[in-house]
């Protein structure tokens, strides 16, 4: 197997490389037979001379195999990503940490609830392009965008995520792996749309109570 997806530090990365995979080879092996179907195709009914054109029907068997035998790998591939689909996007698990982000152009603002978990409180706190987690516990985060169309896109996790105006969308996420990670916008939202960068740093425990008392002193 092919294996150039950045590191996946998800729980539910695995199953979305999977079927990545699967989809990717399906696909190689209809370009290789359409390939070689075009390349005979060339080779038998090339120009030669006092060739002359006839008239031919098809073949009405080969048009019903070749109809439905991608439909059953479709139907197939739609079966297997139900489970991961409904894990992912319907059935969310409640999040230990909440975030809500606000797409604008061109910068993520990440607001944090504080020690009293509401929003629209006093004790929010609001970073700007970055986002602190803690490994290992599951980050539920709502978005939405103040002007136009952005994509909330983090490779090593999985996930991505359209973010629209006049919408809260939620998403979540359980990182395995401490660290830093890019948060690029994924859709083109204007002049300055390459510089749409934000960092998603993966504390370990320890860390993340270090980061919290910084961040809220009185707690």
């Amino acid at each position: 197997m092919l294996n150039w997806l950045p590191e996946n530090v998800s729980t539910y990365g695995a199953e979305i490389d999977r079927m990545f995979y699967v989809i990717y080879y399906v696909t190689m092996i209809a370009f290789i037979l359409v390939a070689i179907a075009m390349i005979w195709f060339l080779i038998k009914y090339r120009r030669r001379e006092g060739g002359r054109a006839k008239y031919t029907h098809g073949n009405n068997t080969l048009e019903v195999i070749w109809t439905i035998v991608p439909a059953i790998i479709l139907v197939i591939l739609a079966i297997m990503g139900q489970s991961s689909w409904g894990k992912i996007k319907i059935d969310m698990p409640p999040g230990e940490i909440h975030v809500n982000v606000h797409a604008k152009q061109f910068n993520w603002d990440m607001t944090y609830p504080g020690p009293d978990k509401k929003f629209g409180t006093e004790d929010d706190v609001t970073l700007e392009n970055e986002m602190h987690v803690p490994v290992n516990k599951v980050v539920r985060i709502d978005m939405t965008a103040k002007d136009v169309i952005h994509s909330f896109f983090v490779p090593q996790l999985r996930l991505k995520q359209d973010v629209v105006p006049g919408r809260v969308i939620p998403a979540w996420f359980e990182a395995t792996k401490p660290g830093t990670y890019e948060i690029p916008c994924a859709e083109l939202c204007g002049f300055g749309h390459s510089g749409m960068n934000g960092r998603l740093i993966v504390h370990s425990p320890e860390d993340y109570e270090v980061w919290v008392k910084k961040t809220w002193p009185s707690t």
